[in-house]
């Protein structure tokens, strides 16, 4: 009966019900998908390199050996000799390296050197494998496979010639004018640094550099690109390596390994360890957005609450009403507190109806252009947390009203005022 009630009193007054409902319905939406956005976003950065046990780099801290090696952002203190990087690679317990050489760029984007085990063993996201949008991998010297943001951005096609430029400067004025690349592959989007880097093998890095001492050309020595193929291209050393190994219960051991490498000094860190430091320090970012959309939740409640507060004065007559047929005073309070949670649950349903909608449309857009691989299930213990929180915030609000109704004598309805 008093549940029958509650539903008749609000569809009386469903223009005012309406609109508060919208509002809470919203707020909830930004409160829940942000939470939701935030744990995923989390997962999908921490996972920007998958499958990779060890990056190995010269001497340094963690973070800057991650932020150059995989974020292609800052420059190595120094570089690992190809002869260290050549035994590192027979060890025992390795199963598969990449290589990777950095120093240049092309129009802003950086350049990395590499060798084809880049594309057969590198996993981003869930140990999802790189994959041509475009095109084939490189094969020769002067090859080049482009991440799908330079592609795209530069307006690059298949079989274009590129010049690369020395340092990593948006703007260069010592470029490898004498030996251009052509565009032989551009890879689909993966929403991570590939997206905004170009890839050449080891041997171009090389061949690039023959006539170059110091980061400018050497005087009186000029190479064609015929002239440079014709020497060897074997690399002297690499910025970085990333390795798998064969079995996960020897990680630790084979990086204190590196680290104790007596031949230079060396750094093994472990990626997602790495990530996850790097994710700690962006926390306050994450922090702020759950503020805001908690401030708004709470705005919207207490505008529920207000509008019902507004509302008293002109139910007074009813409540009277019903205080005369014989209902207790504590009767109207929890009908007043029934009301609130009727909107409140309405809200939250259609809260997660729109999130899980909103999900399903950008899924796509989201892991194409930002990177972030968002799952649809927004049902989580931390998501039944907040329901639980927003019911009881939302009930003790609905106490202020509630009271006002349970307080109101039964002459204030009855009373007729001229």
């Amino acid at each position: 009966m008093l549940m029958k009630l509650a539903r008749l009193s609000l569809w009386n007054r469903r223009g005012t019900v309406l609109m508060t409902w919208l509002s809470l319905t919203i707020s909830i939406a930004l409160l829940l998908g942000i939470d939701h956005l935030r744990t995923e976003a989390k997962n999908s950065f921490t996972s920007t390199v998958s499958g990779t046990d060890l990056i190995v780099g010269a001497r340094s801290g963690q973070l800057n050996l991650l932020l150059y090696s995989v974020f292609r952002i800052g420059n190595a203190t120094a570089n690992i000799s190809w002869d260290s990087y050549q035994r590192l690679t027979k060890h025992p317990q390795v199963s598969w390296s990449i290589p990777v050489s950095l120093g240049d760029s092309h129009r802003g984007y950086r350049v990395m050197g590499t060798s084809t085990a880049y594309f057969e063993h590198y996993r981003y996201a869930n140990a999802q494998p790189l994959t041509l949008a475009q095109g084939q991998q490189f094969n020769g010297v002067f090859e080049t496979v482009l991440g799908a943001e330079v592609a795209a951005k530069l307006g690059y096609q298949l079989g274009e010639q590129i010049v690369l430029s020395h340092g990593v400067g948006a703007v260069s004025f010592s470029q490898h004018k004498d030996k251009p690349f052509t565009v032989v592959g551009i890879l689909a989007p993966t929403g991570t640094p590939v997206d905004q880097t170009v890839h050449v093998s080891l041997e171009a890095i090389e061949a690039i550099h023959l006539d170059w001492q110091q980061g400018a050309p050497m005087p009186g020595r000029q190479l064609s690109a015929g002239q440079a193929l014709a020497q060897d291209l074997t690399p002297k050393s690499i910025t970085a390596a990333m390795v798998g190994l064969k079995s996960r219960m020897a990680t630790f051991t084979v990086q204190r390994q590196i680290n104790e490498f007596k031949a230079e000094p060396l750094t093994a860190i472990l990626p997602g360890v790495a990530l996850a430091e790097l994710w700690q320090m962006l926390s306050m970012v994450e922090n702020l957005l759950l503020l805001i959309s908690l401030l708004v939740l709470l705005a919207a409640l207490v505008g529920m609450v207000t509008t019902l507060l507004a509302s008293m004065k002109e139910r007074q007559r009813e409540m009277a009403i019903l205080r005369a047929t014989g209902a207790h005073p504590w009767y109207l309070f929890v009908l007043i507190q029934l009301e609130v949670l009727l909107i409140t649950l309405l809200s939250m349903l259609t809260a997660a109806l729109l999130l899980s909608g909103s999900l399903l449309l950008l899924q796509d857009s989201l892991a194409a252009n930002y990177g972030l691989f968002i799952g649809l299930n927004i049902i989580k213990l931390t998501t039944l947390y907040w329901a639980a929180g927003i019911l009881l915030l939302a009930m003790l609000l609905a106490v202020i009203p509630a009271v006002s109704a349970y307080r109101k004598a039964l002459a204030d309805g009855l009373t007729v005022r001229l």
